[in-house]
C-alpha cells in the first residue's frame, strides 16, 4: 500500500514563489540560481539564529552579537554590503558548527539596494522560526526543483523529487524496531536537507500511530549521513 503524503501546501508555494520572484531579480546582476540559494541559506540562518533568541524561545544565539541579525537590518547602502561581506568572513573563522556553515562564504550580491531589499523586505517580513519544519523543507526543495528545471543539466547533485523520495522510502519501508532496546540505524550518505529523514519520519508516525510513539525509537544514532553542500549544512542545521 502506498503512502499518501500531501503535496507542497499553499503556503510553501507562495513563499517559494516569492523567493524565485527576487532571484530572477538577481540574475541581472549576473548572479547564478547556485549562488542565490546560497545567500539565502546564509540570510536564513542569521535571521532565524535571531528569533530563537527571543520569547518564546530565549536561547543562546551561537551568532555573536556584532555580526547578529540586527546589525544587518540597522545598516544600508554601501555600509551594509561592506558589513555583510565582513560578517560572512569572521563567521567562517567561528569553532564548531559556526565555522563549519560559514567556511570561505563570500557575498555574491553585489548591488547593496538589492542586498537591502532581500534582508528587510523579503527574509525579515517572515517569522521563519514560528513555520512548521516541512514548510521551511518545502520552500527549500521548491527552489532547488526550479534550479533544476531551469538550468541546463539539471541540479540532481543537490535535489531529489519529492515523489521520487516517497517512492523510495515505501519501497524500502525501514522499521524503527518493535521496542526501544531494538537498535539500527538508518544511513542517507548523500543526505542533503534529510529529504529521506523527513519522509521516513512521517512514515513512522503513520506506522506508530503518532509522532510521539515514533519519537521513542529515534534517537541521534538512528540516523546517518553527510552532505558536501555548504548551503545544504546551513539549511539542515
Amino acid at each position: 500500500m502506498l503512502i499518501k503524503v500531501p503535496e507542497m501546501p499553499d503556503h510553501s508555494s507562495q513563499l517559494v514563489q516569492k523567493l524565485w520572484n527576487y532571484c530572477n531579480i538577481l540574475r541581472d546582476d549576473g548572479l547564478s540560481y547556485g549562488d542565490y540559494i546560497e545567500q539565502l541559506t546564509f540570510l536564513l540562518f542569521l535571521k532565524m539564529a535571531d528569533e530563537q533568541s527571543r520569547p518564546p524561545f530565549n536561547r543562546q544565539s551561537p551568532i555573536p552579537e556584532k555580526y547578529s541579525w540586527a546589525e544587518l537590518l540597522k545598516r544600508d547602502g554601501d555600509e551594509l554590503e561592506i558589513h555583510y561581506r565582513h560578517t560572512l568572513e569572521e563567521l567562517g573563522k567561528e569553532p564548531g558548527l559556526i565555522g563549519v556553515i560559514f567556511r570561505k562564504a563570500q557575498n555574491k550580491i553585489q548591488d547593496p539596494a538589492k542586498l537591502r531589499r532581500l534582508i528587510a523586505d523579503l527574509i525579515d517580513k517572515e517569522e521563519w522560526s514560528s513555520l512548521d519544519t516541512d514548510v521551511k523543507g518545502d520552500a527549500y526543495e521548491g527552489l532547488l526543483q526550479k534550479n533544476a528545471e531551469d538550468v541546463k543539466g539539471g541540479a540532481g547533485q543537490y535535489f531529489t523529487p519529492r515523489p521520487l523520495i516517497r517512492a523510495l522510502v515505501d519501497v524500502m519501508r525501514p522499521q524503527p524496531g518493535e521496542s526501544a532496546s531494538r537498535t539500527g540505524t538508518i544511513c542517507d550518505p548523500a543526505c542533503g536537507t534529510g529529504g529521506f529523514w523527513s519522509s521516513l519520519t512521517s512514515l513512522f508516525a503513520i506506522t506508530t500511530s503518532s509522532i510521539r510513539n515514533s519519537s521513542r525509537f529515534l534517537t541521534p544514532s538512528s540516523f546517518a549521513g553527510s552532505s558536501w553542500s555548504t548551503a545544504s549544512r546551513a539549511s539542515a542545521a
